[in-house]
C-alpha cells in the first residue's frame, strides 16, 4: 500500500467528517422537549438525611449554577411539571462517585426513594453516560432528588437530567452511532496496513502509530454507546477504562513523535523528553483511574491541569520541526491538530472553576478521522521514502560488493570472489579446477610494453568465456582460474585454454610470437576447500611448465577430446 492508495480514500474520510458534523449536531440538540434538567442543587455530608435536606427549602441554591464537588454529598432537585410526559430515568456524564440517592416526591409530599451503588449503575446509550432508574413516578410527582455521594467530576452535576427512555432513542442517534460504527471500521484499516508495512520496512514508528490508532478505537468504543451495543458493561467498568485509555492515547502519541520525525529534523531535548511525557501520561491515568477520591475535590482539576506540560511540549516539539523542514511533522501536524484544540479546551475548562467542563467529544470524533487520513499518509510516505532510501543503499552496497569481487581490467571475477563463492558452486555441482598461467607472459611486458600486457589480459579473460557451466576468475598477474561442472569439464577447459592463441593474434596484432598457456586441472574431491583444490591444481600447472609449457596436466577422467583438439595434448590421467 503506498501513500496515492490512501489519497485515492481521502474523499470517502470527507465524507464520513460530513456526515459525523451532521449527526452530532443535530443528536446534540435535543432529542425532544421532555429532557428535565436541575433547577436547585445543595449540598451535604455524608451523616446528613436526604429527605430532610430536600424538604428544607433553605438548603437549596436555585440562582448560583456553577455546583462545587467540595462537599460529601451533593443534591440536584428536579421540578416535574404537570401534564408533561413523566421521566424514569437520570442520565449524567459518568465519573468516580460512591453512590446516587434518587427521591421522588409527590404534590402530597409523598417520598419514594431508592439508593443506587457505583458499581450498579448500568451505561447509558448516550456515549460517557450513566443512568439510573427512578422510582416509581406518578402524575402526582412535582419533584425528583438525586443525591450524588463523593461526585469526582464537575460534569456529573453539571451534565445530569431526567428523561423518558435511554438516549439514543431517535434516528439522528442510531444515525451517529452507524457513522461512529464506520469511523471504527476506518480504524480498524490502519492496523492492518501497519502490519503490512511492519513485515517490510521494522521501524518502531509503525508499532507506536498502531497502539495510537488502537487506543482511539478504543477510545471511540468506551466513549460512545457502541461498547453498551456490544458488551453493555458497567457505567464505572467504562469509566476507569476511559481514564486508562486516554493515557495510553497521550502515550502512545508521544512515542509516535518521537519515532516518527527524520532524525536531525527535531532539537534533542525535546525528543529526548518525550518518553517521558509517555510514562508520566500512563502513571497519571493508571493512579487516577485506581485512586479517584484521594484528593476528590481537586483531584481531576489537578489531573487535567498535569497533561498541560505534555500538550505544551507536544506543541513546542511539532513547531520545532516543521521550522527544521520535517515532513513528517507535516502530516501529524495537521492530523493532530483538532486534539490539541480538544486538548486546550478540556485543560481550560477543565481548570477553571466558572466554566462548565466539556470534554469536546464531537472535536475529539473529527480528531480522529484527521489522525486516520493524515498521519496514516504520513506513515505510508514515511515508508515509501525508507524503503527506497533503503533498496538505493542496499543497491550501492551490492554495486560496491561486485566491484570488490570484480577485476577491473578484465571483468572477470576476483580471488575474493572464488572464495567467497566456491561453496555455493560445489553445491550446484561444480566439480573441477583449472589453473591457467600464460606462457612468458614477462616477456610479453618487457617487448611490447604493460599496455600491449594488458591488452593481451584481455583477450585471455575473452578466451575463457565465463557460461553457465564455466566461471572464470582472474587471480593476479597473469595467472587465471576455471571452475566447471559436467561430464566433459576437462574438455571445456582445454577447449578454452587452446583458443588463446588465435583469440589473442586477432585482438592484438603486433606481437612477435603467439601467446600460449598452460594449465593444470584436477576434480574436487569429497568435502575439500578452495586452498586445498587450489594448491593441487596449481602443482600441476608447474608440472605442465616444467614439461615445455603450452600444455595441460590433469588428474581426472578426461573424456574424448573434439577433433580440434590433437591427440598430444599432454595429459595425464
Amino acid at each position: 500500500m503506498t501513500s496515492s492508495g490512501f489519497r485515492n480514500s481521502l474523499p470517502a474520510a470527507l465524507l464520513f467528517m460530513v456526515m459525523l458534523l451532521q449527526f452530532s449536531a443535530a443528536s446534540a440538540a435535543p432529542a425532544d422537549s421532555f429532557e428535565t434538567r436541575s433547577s436547585c442543587w445543595a449540598s451535604a455530608s455524608l451523616s446528613e438525611d436526604v429527605v430532610a435536606i430536600g424538604r428544607n427549602q433553605d438548603r437549596w441554591s436555585c440562582r448560583d449554577q456553577a455546583r462545587s464537588i467540595d462537599a460529601e454529598r451533593v443534591l440536584l432537585r428536579f421540578d416535574i411539571k404537570a401534564g408533561e410526559p413523566l421521566p424514569h430515568y437520570l442520565l449524567s456524564r459518568r465519573a468516580a462517585l460512591q453512590a446516587i440517592h434518587l427521591l421522588v416526591i409527590d404534590r402530597d409530599g409523598t417520598v419514594r426513594q431508592d439508593t443506587i451503588p457505583a458499581a450498579a449503575l448500568a451505561s447509558s446509550m448516550a456515549g460517557g453516560y450513566f443512568k439510573a432508574p427512578l422510582p416509581d413516578m406518578t402524575s402526582e410527582t412535582r419533584q425528583v432528588i438525586a443525591a450524588i455521594d463523593l461526585p469526582s467530576h464537575r460534569m456529573t452535576l453539571e451534565r445530569a437530567y431526567l428523561s423518558p427512555t435511554d438516549a439514543a432513542g431517535g434516528i439522528g442517534d442510531m444515525r451517529l452511532l452507524l457513522v461512529l460504527a464506520g469511523l471504527a471500521g476506518m480504524l480498524v484499516m490502519p492496523l492492518i496496513f501497519n502490519a503490512a508495512f511492519y513485515r517490510a520496512l521494522r521501524e518502531p514508528f509503525v508499532l507506536w502509530h498502531s497502539a495510537l490508532t488502537f487506543s482511539l478505537l478504543m477510545t471511540i468504543l468506551v466513549t460512545s454507546g457502541l461498547a453498551v451495543m456490544l458488551f453493555d458493561p458497567p457505567a464505572m467498568t467504562l469509566s476507569w477504562m476511559t481514564t486508562v485509555i486516554f493515557g495510553m492515547t497521550i502515550a502512545s502519541g508521544a512515542m509516535f513523535t518521537y519515532s516518527f520525525v527524520e532524525p536531525g529534523l527535531m532539537h534533542p531535548l525535546l525528543r529526548r523528553v518525550l518518553p517521558y511525557c509517555a510514562a508520566w501520561a500512563i502513571a497519571l491515568s493508571v493512579l487516577h483511574a485506581a485512586f479517584p477520591f484521594v484528593a476528590r475535590p481537586i483531584q481531576s482539576s489537578a489531573y487535567t491541569a498535569a497533561f498541560a506540560p505534555v500538550l505544551a511540549i507536544f506543541i513546542l516539539s511539532m513547531i520545532d520541526a516543521l521550522r527544521r523542514g520535517s515532513r513528517a511533522a507535516r502530516f501529524q501536524a495537521i492530523g493532530y491538530a483538532p486534539m490539541v484544540v480538544v486538548g486546550l479546551i478540556r485543560l481550560v475548562t477543565g481548570v477553571v472553576p466558572w466554566l462548565h467542563s466539556t470534554d469536546a467529544t464531537l472535536l475529539f470524533y473529527v480528531g480522529c478521522m484527521c489522525e486516520v487520513v493524515f498521519t496514516t499518509l504520513g506513515v505510508a510516505e514515511r515508508f515509501v521514502t525508507m524503503k527506497r532510501e533503503r533498496d538505493g543503499a542496499r543497491n550501492d552496497a551490492e554495486l560496491l560488493e561486485r566491484l570488490s569481487e570484480t577485476d577491473p581490467l578484465t571483468g572477470l571475477l576476483n580471488r575474493r570472489a572464488i572464495e567467497l563463492q566456491f561453496e555455493q558452486l560445489r553445491t550446484e555441482g561444480f566439480s573441477a579446477l583449472a589453473v591457467i598461467d600464460i606462457d612468458h607472459f614477462k616477456a610479453i611486458n618487457d617487448i611490447n610494453g604493460h599496455s600491449v600486457g594488458d591488452e593481451v589480459l584481455k583477450a585471455v579473460a575473452n578466451a575463457l568465456q565465463p557460461g553457465p557451466s564455466v566461471r572464470a576468475y582472474r587471480l593476479g598477474g597473469e595467472e587465471f582460474v576455471l571452475l566447471l561442472r559436467g561430464e566433459d569439464a576437462d574438455t571445456q577447459a582445454e577447449l578454452r585454454r587452446r583458443a588463446i592463441p588465435a583469440i589473442v593474434a586477432r585482438t592484438v596484432p603486433g606481437l612477435k610470437r603467439p601467446v600460449t598457456a598452460s594449465m593444470g586441472v584436477t576434480g574436487i574431491v569429497g568435502d575439500e576447500d578452495f586452498a586445498t583444490l587450489y594448491e593441487r591444481a596449481d602443482k600441476l600447472l608447474y608440472e605442465a611448465k616444467s614439461a615445455g609449457r603450452n600444455r595441460t596436466r590433469g588428474v581426472i577422467k578426461m573424456t574424448p577430446a573434439p577433433r580440434d583438439v590433437p591427440d598430444d595434448r599432454a595429459m595425464t590421467a
